[in-house]
């Protein structure tokens, strides 16, 4: 998620009859969605299930308001704001709506619209409002039947209770598309409909499996034979390599702790980084400087930490050089000469971070496969040429000197940051501080590609330690207090960004231990 001041999320602890849930949630959002309630723990990750559809409307040419649908023509439904300007006078809007939803565009000269249907806007599918039912159940069945209510976004599940179960179940509502699989805008005149949406039991689902782990990071996650073809339950995944990492150390550490979580929440080894290495380890040195460059990531155990100087080089020659190259060189061929340049910045994003690794390493796979490794060995000495130069351009040409967190910083700016002065946005914006990490390692720190600055990840980490639940762990950046006058407002903000974490307390007793400071609330009569 992106990384923001106030915190995203806060650790809360709802005590009341029937009820002892402690975990995360989303200001103005009900429920506790990330924690535990002493007898089950929960938490989840992004399952990219598709639950919108664009419409294209034909519009009736001297009246754009109705709209073509099951051969007649329909009104949309309209409603009329007024809009507050500041220091100006009102602006009335109108919003438009058909059958399937809000309209977002309009054309009045070529008679169309646009509207967006989505199974967010049914009624009921408030986001996280499902973790109302889940974080009252006591047993896997009891979980499974709150599943049924999650109605939006969709998410990976992850359960474990006191009895050793544990489990995984995506949830969110799909849409059952008949005549077609969604990718694509499709005509609003009725003869594409969905047909209610998927039940809970449609959806795969693990409940102890053999391995004794589950794991999730955002990955396609279908089953082998799951028929998601016919099913369209969603086509746009992340890439795999979190996961591939997650699994990697998991296998690796069949006792594994607390502090064994925390350490695997802030991982920084890049799966793609070792696989591009070891494409490297094929290349010549043409001259004695590049040949120091070229041992530098050799050599490297592709950790993206903060203070690694071969990160700096990875990353700045990975994210800034070798995409575009390869793309070009991949290109070529099938692009204009002229256009190539045009080509290779519409498949690749301008602001993010290096695009989906996917691409790149399946790009330079490919490439490797035609006759002869001449042209891939001089896209890589080339650009990674390049990477050097610009990095001794940016700090400095003693490769001592370099490290990865020195251009990758995390810095929380405060929406009204830019209104204040300049004393102002000193107390409100937290940072900034070094950062190891990418958007592709399992401490996902994904940044701008502009000024490598990171911009996503994770705010709230936990560890559960089921049934032992005071020993549990957790961290929150940069605080729990959004007054910037408080001491609590960035005190965490250190420790989550050293990767540390601290106590979960859970009990009466080890709480009132630890008070701080008691605010009671009574009604007056």
């Amino acid at each position: 998620r992106a990384q923001s001041v106030p915190s995203l999320r806060y650790a809360i602890h709802l005590s009341a009859p029937g009820m002892d849930v402690i975990g995360a949630g989303e200001p103005a959002l009900p429920g506790v969605s990330i924690g535990h309630n002493g007898k089950i723990a929960f938490g989840f990750t992004v399952f990219s299930m598709d639950q919108e559809d664009l419409y294209v409307y034909e519009t009736k040419p001297d009246d754009p308001s109705e709209y073509r649908s099951e051969g007649r023509w329909e009104p949309m439904q309209v409603e009329r704001q007024l809009i507050p300007v500041k220091d100006g006078d009102p602006v009335e809007a109108d919003l438009k709506f058909t059958r399937h939803g809000p309209v977002i565009y309009d054309d009045t000269q070529k008679n169309v619209a646009l509207a967006v249907r989505a199974a967010w806007l049914e009624p009921g599918t408030a986001p996280y409002l499902g973790s109302v039912a889940y974080m009252r159940a006591e047993d896997w069945d009891g979980f499974l039947a709150a599943m049924n209510r999650w109605g939006a976004p969709g998410e990976n599940q992850v359960y474990a209770d006191t009895d050793g179960n544990i489990g995984w179940k995506p949830a969110g509502l799909v849409p059952r598309r008949p005549n077609w699989d969604g990718l694509l805008p499709v005509p609003g005149d009725g003869r594409y409909e969905w047909d209610g949406f998927l039940d809970a039991d449609e959806l795969p689902v693990e409940f102890n499996p053999p391995r004794g782990w589950i794991a999730s990071a955002n990955e396609m996650n279908l089953p082998e034979g799951y028929p998601h073809e016919e099913k369209k339950v969603g086509f746009e995944w992340y890439a795999p390599y979190r996961y591939e990492r997650i699994a990697e150390v998991l296998r690796e550490n069949p006792s594994f702790g607390l502090e064994d979580s925390v350490k695997l929440q802030t991982d920084y080894l890049s799966v793609p980084a070792r696989r591009i290495v070891a494409r490297l380890r094929r290349l010549r040195p043409a001259n004695p400087r590049m040949e120091q460059v070229l041992e530098m990531l050799t050599g490297w155990d592709c950790v993206l930490s903060a203070d690694s100087a071969p990160a700096a080089l990875f990353e700045v020659w990975y994210g800034l050089h070798l995409r575009q190259a390869l793309l070009k060189k991949a290109m070529e061929g099938i692009v204009e000469p002229g256009r190539l340049d045009e080509a290779v910045s519409r498949v690749t994003p301008d602001e993010d971070q290096a695009g989906d690794a996917r691409m790149i390493l399946e790009t330079l796979e490919k490439l490797d496969t035609r006759p002869g490794h001449e042209e891939v060995d001089e896209v890589l000495s080339s650009t990674l040429k390049e990477a050097a130069e610009r990095l001794e351009g940016l700090l400095g040409v003693d490769r001592a000197d370099w490290e990865w967190g020195k251009l990758h910083e995390v810095h929380l700016v405060h929406p009204l940051s830019p209104l204040a002065d300049r004393l102002t946005r000193g107390r409100l914006d937290v940072g900034p501080v070094p950062r190891g990490g990418s958007g592709d390692t399992v401490g996902n720190t994904a940044y701008h590609l502009e000024n490598l600055r990171q911009t996503g990840g994770s705010s709230w980490r936990v560890v559960v330690d089921v049934g032992e639940w005071n020993d549990s762990l957790f961290i929150n950046s940069p605080g729990q207090s959004g007054d910037p006058a408080s001491p609590h407002y960035s005190d965490l903000f250190g420790p989550w960004a050293r990767d540390e974490a601290v106590p979960l307390l859970y009990s009466r007793r080890n709480v009132e231990a630890v008070v701080e400071r008691r605010i009671v609330l009574e009604p007056t009569v």
